[in-house]
């Protein structure tokens, strides 16, 4: 199974992504605002989704929402 971000790019562990949409974070009063990048992704078991750190938390996105830089 490979990860693929919202244009059909590979993810892999260590990439970085920017945020193609803006989305309000469950549990987080900071918002993702569309261009955000964020580096050191991680990818898991489910191809849909990646694992990411956001200042001092540590949070899942789905991948229909990123692009790859």
């Amino acid at each position: 199974m490979e990860t693929k971000d919202s244009v059909g790019n590979v993810l892999n562990d260590g990439d970085t992504i920017i945020v193609a949409k803006t989305l309000k974070v469950k549990g987080m009063s900071k918002t993702l605002k569309r261009g955000d990048k964020i580096k050191n992704i991680r990818t898991i078991d489910d191809p849909n989704n990646i694992e990411c750190r956001v200042g001092k938390s540590q949070i899942v996105l789905k991948t229909c929402f990123v692009k790859k830089s």
